[in-house]
């Protein structure tokens, strides 16, 4: 069921003259679309950025459904934007660490359907964006990474993309924001944060509380809130609230999308198959 998705969100990002171009999966190169710069926003001062961020990890009840913290911001995870329509926000996104300093990652099936069809079009990924303001800048994909069992045969085991982002004269996306450390082959139990973007709000929301193993072989964290959009929210354990950063060891989405209700979502595995994905991605 896909409950974390949609199709247009009433949030509105007017992407004026901005020729957003579409990828395929596997890899195969986007054509060129227009760039604009990320300008004043270095890395020093999107720290010192003022932004709502708990100073450690808040502590769930044993068992609890904690309520997602709302007007969450952050400087690594945004929201991707559809300007084939409204222009409204569909899904989540995250800044990972990789050599080229231009890797996101996200949900495979807010890219594509998984039923043999094309890769979605026109994305655009806005980091940080609230309350329609994109303070650090409209980052437009080079290319996709996902596997061919998701993209054929929906996979639910596979439902991870990564995407290689253009840069900004000369300025790539992590050089620019820093990212978080991906890890694979974890444990299915955590203490992570989840941040993510649901279409109906103009800001992320965010989480604390610990992971299980849904008895399928997915990661579970139940959080109230996250409804359609925050398909493809990192999950960040290890979160550090200095420097804001943590290690991703899951993607809202796999079990059901993500979830077929707001209260519980899902991860994928971060195991050897996500891992040849990424190392496609850095590759690239």
């Amino acid at each position: 069921m896909n409950a974390r998705i949609v199709a247009t969100g009433s949030a509105a990002l007017i992407l004026a003259g901005s020729a957003l171009a579409g990828c395929s999966s596997g890899g195969s190169t986007a054509a060129e679309g227009s760039q604009a710069p990320a300008g004043y926003w270095t890395k020093e001062r999107l720290l010192a950025a003022e932004e709502y961020h708990p100073e450690d990890w808040t502590e769930p009840e044993e068992g609890s459904t904690p309520a997602a913290q709302q007007n969450a911001k952050t400087l690594r995870i945004g929201a991707l934007f559809d300007s084939d329509s409204s222009g409204g926000h569909f899904c989540t996104a995250g800044v990972v660490n990789s050599p080229g300093h231009d890797v996101i990652v996200t949900a495979a099936h807010c890219l594509n359907s998984g039923n043999g069809g094309a890769d979605k079009q026109n994305v655009a990924f806005v980091p940080a964006y609230a309350d329609g303001q994109t303070p650090y800048g409209i980052w437009t994909p080079a290319k996709y990474f996902m596997d061919p069992r998701w993209v054929n045969g929906q996979d639910d085991r596979l439902d991870v993309a990564f995407v290689v982002l253009k840069p900004y004269e000369g300025k790539n996306i992590q050089d620019v924001l820093g990212g978080n450390t991906i890890a694979f082959n974890t444990s299915y139990q955590h203490k992570v944060r989840v941040t993510g973007y649901p279409a109906s709000d103009d800001a992320p929301i965010t989480c604390d509380n610990n992971t299980t193993e849904q008895p399928a072989g997915f990661l579970e964290f139940p959080c109230a809130n996250f409804y359609g959009g925050t398909s493809g929210s990192p999950w960040l354990t290890d979160y550090n609230a200095q420097t804001r950063t943590g290690t991703i060891v899951g993607v809202l989405g796999g079990y059901e999308e993500g979830g077929s209700t707001p209260d519980i979502s899902y991860s994928d595995d971060l195991g050897d198959d996500i891992k040849k994905l990424y190392d496609q991605a850095i590759g690239a």
